[in-house]
């Protein structure tokens, strides 16, 4: 019988990369509706990356790249510099729920800060993820782009 891709005797895909060992910082949803409101800009004075598999079903949050968590560790000095030459100072990580892929990957972006001596730059992790973001009403969902409401209804 064939292994199943979740199955208990497979290793989860994190394991294939080092622990993190920094713990980026957080950043509550209503901090970050501000800075839309204040009139920061994603992209120029801070950068959010949503880091689930599935390519912002749903939606995501205006001006969110998408970097895939699963993919994200071997990519990260290439990240680096070109965030770093960027002059931006926050960087946001998110995924569903901010409690696995989000918080994992803002702690090796963060390691990875700590390794380049880099103290203008900060990694941090949206509080409850895009379902948090999602579910927290119009004000929130009116910046997102490609919000589809019916894949939230289902989670």
């Amino acid at each position: 019988m064939a292994v199943q891709p979740n199955s208990t005797n497979e290793a989860p895909w994190h394991a294939a990369y080092p622990a993190p060992n920094a713990a980026a910082g957080s950043l509550p949803r209503h901090e970050l509706l501000q800075w839309f409101r204040d009139g920061k800009q994603p992209g120029k004075d801070f950068v959010l990356v949503d880091v689930r598999r599935t390519d912002f079903e749903g939606g995501t949050i205006r001006g969110s790249i998408n970097l895939p968590a699963q993919s994200l560790y071997p990519t990260l000095p290439a990240v680096y510099a070109l965030l770093a030459n960027s002059g931006v100072t926050h960087v946001i990580w998110y995924c569903g729920s901010s409690s696995g892929r989000g918080p994992r990957s803002a702690n090796w972006f963060a390691d990875h800060l700590a390794q380049e001596q880099d103290a203008s730059m900060q990694s941090l992790i949206l509080e409850g993820g895009i379902k948090g973001w999602a579910a927290a009403g119009p004000e929130y969902t009116e910046l997102m782009d490609e919000y589809d409401a019916s894949v939230w209804a289902k989670k």
